[in-house]
């Protein structure tokens, strides 16, 4: 495991909050070995630290209350969802109080006049759709896993169907959170527009439990498009894919997902997902609209894909196979794991603009090979965004240091090209050190508003901020 440094522990009020909060909470109030692992559990490279207890919460009230206790006593506090964060976003590097908000997972309201909708905090990206799905609604973020929308908010996360519906930070219409004196605030109101004071919304949307605990989001949704339309084609090479992207982009084509697979990945996901896709490199797209309008942009991206050697091209209405191809571009995962057995998979997270995605993807799979690594690429790449999945035999610390030198050069490397370290998996304690190189004196100015926020530090502490 990479190490993540011990913060130092308020022993005697975590053992005054764990008192009270036992007290409380009863039974959802728990500390055995097993759950507080699975609470400070990092689905990445970083070791685990876990909570000293885990308390259910059920309404923002008791979220109030649980707060109130730990910053009487100066303890801290990790909001959990579903555990998917992939930066140590759940750890608890100093001890103290996990908020489990998974049993806050109502759907409160639904203005289908209005294109929104209220939730809790706990309520899965799946689930809302499936209860949207009869009035012809669906809210499109899609990060692949099938995270809490209180974690994708706090996290600002994003996924394949960016590229036409933007990112949380253009999703979320106001957010109810819990601040570190337990007082309950709302950032905005449902309107879809407002000159009204500071953008609070803006500032929860992104900050990982840092300065406050969500407890309800308002989401903008969108219509179930009439017609929805899947394609693949294949490439001779990164460069040709990239170049095709950017023709997209810059023709205005509105197409709602355009995924790029590497060579490697597309060998994993036929073998994984039973297809028979040629191995080179591979965009996966879809388009939205009328009947009319699919087919025209299924048409026109046809002929862009010819201009830079695209071949194979097929396009498919029918949702079984549109199912097909977008289930095995969400086990990818699971594919490039079967590369290696036994080995984990680290996936690193970067974005640049989409004028440098070639060179950028180019020179990390130069990178991998230069230092004897397999890293698969996959990406989001209609927003210059790509996931270079680096398979690593974790009993070998030659191989792991070899690892860490590639995700460091990864990162600069973005950042040199004016992009960013993280597109989409937050900053949490993995891209720390990479802050201040991405955004300089912007840094002191978050310190201000966290200590001005949190003076004590007990909001999701050893996150984010440099030490």
């Amino acid at each position: 495991m990479v190490q993540a440094t011990d913060l130092p522990r308020n022993e005697a009020g975590i053992a005054t909050a764990l008192g009270v909060l036992k007290q409380q909470f009863g039974e959802r109030f728990q500390t055995g070995d097993a759950i507080r692992e699975q609470h400070g559990h990092t689905t990445t490279w970083i070791k685990n630290q876990i909570p000293d207890a885990v308390v259910f919460a059920q309404s923002a009230q008791e979220v109030s209350e649980i707060v109130k206790t730990c910053a009487a006593h100066k303890v801290p506090i990790i909001a959990f969802g579903t555990g998917t964060s992939l930066e140590g976003q759940i750890n608890a590097p100093a001890g103290g109080i996990s908020v489990d908000l998974s049993q806050m997972d109502k759907v409160l309201a639904v203005n289908a006049g209005d294109l929104d909708c209220r939730v809790q905090p706990g309520v899965t990206r799946e689930a809302l759709n499936t209860h949207l799905r009869d009035q012809g609604l669906f809210f499109p973020i899609d990060p692949g896993a099938n995270a809490s929308l209180g974690g994708m908010t706090a996290t600002r996360a994003s996924g394949t169907n960016a590229v036409r519906y933007g990112t949380m930070k253009d999703n979320v219409l106001s957010v109810e959170a819990v601040m570190a004196d337990g007082s309950i605030i709302r950032t905005a109101s449902r309107a879809r527009k407002s000159s009204a004071g500071y953008d609070l919304t803006r500032l929860m949307v992104g900050s990982e439990g840092t300065l406050g605990l969500i407890t309800e989001i308002t989401l903008r949704l969108q219509g179930i498009p009439e017609a929805i339309s899947a394609a693949s084609c294949s490439f001779p090479s990164v460069d040709a894919a990239c170049q095709t992207v950017m023709s997209v982009i810059q023709y205005g084509l509105p197409v709602a997902r355009i995924e790029l697979l590497d060579a490697l990945v597309v060998k994993a996901v036929n073998g994984y997902s039973k297809l028979t896709l040629p191995e080179t490199p591979l965009l996966l797209l879809e388009f939205h609209g009328s009947e009319a309008s699919v087919a025209e942009q299924a048409e026109t991206f046809g002929m862009l894909a010819e201009e830079y050697g695209g071949t194979g091209y097929a396009a498919t209405s029918t949702t079984e196979e549109r199912n097909k191809l977008w289930q095995a571009r969400h086990d990818a995962y699971w594919a490039m794991l079967a590369l290696r057995p036994g080995c984990k998979a680290v996936a690193t997270d970067v974005c640049v603009p989409i004028s440098k995605l070639a060179e950028a993807v180019n020179a990390a799979e130069a990178k991998a090979t230069e230092l004897g690594l397999v890293a698969p690429v996959v990406g989001h790449a209609g927003d210059g965004n790509f996931h270079a999945s680096v398979l690593i035999d974790m009993d070998k610390p030659d191989e792991v240091s070899r690892a860490e030198s590639f995700v460091s050069w990864l990162n600069d490397m973005a950042i040199s090209m004016d992009g960013t370290c993280t597109g989409e998996h937050g900053i949490g304690q993995g891209k720390r050190p990479y802050l201040v190189k991405e955004l300089g004196d912007a840094v002191p100015v978050m310190g201000a508003i966290k200590r001005a926020l949190d003076p004590d530090n007990i909001m999701n502490p050893g996150k984010i901020l440099p030490s």
